[in-house]
């Protein structure tokens, strides 16, 4: 089976894999070699994929959309974090979500500011 992973800027992995576990709102499904055809809404949290030579990879998806069609496994996402092992995902995982807090407080701050000036605008209409 060839999985490919998906993020709005670009793909994450393209690679032959012999197992696919994945986590949906019911909870963790595993993709075989002459599974089904299916679609599955992901949720945030750990998937995991076997490749060629049966070692074991690990990815933390923020949700998105699996399709399994034929020998194809496609994941959407809008993030997602590779390591080779549970514990450097942790901790890249964490680094990551660091990095979007401090982007998120300074979008916020700047939203802030705009939206004080638009206020101080309709102000200065008034008078």
């Amino acid at each position: 089976m060839r999985l490919t992973v998906m993020l709005p800027e670009k793909i994450l992995l393209e690679n032959e894999v012999s197992k696919v576990v994945a986590e949906a709102a019911d909870g963790s499904f595993g993709i075989l070699p002459r599974h089904i055809d299916m679609v599955a809404a992901l949720v945030p949290g750990l998937m995991s994929y076997e490749d060629s030579e049966g070692e074991e990879e690990f990815l933390a998806v923020d949700g998105g959309v699996l399709v399994k069609q034929g020998e194809q496994i496609l994941v959407s996402t809008r993030n997602a974090v590779r390591g080779p092992d549970l514990g450097t995902l942790r901790q890249t995982v964490r680094e990551r979500f660091q990095n979007l807090d401090e982007l998120e407080k300074k979008a916020q701050s700047a939203m802030a500011r705009l939206e004080a000036d638009v206020a101080r605008g309709f102000l200065e209409l008034q008078e």
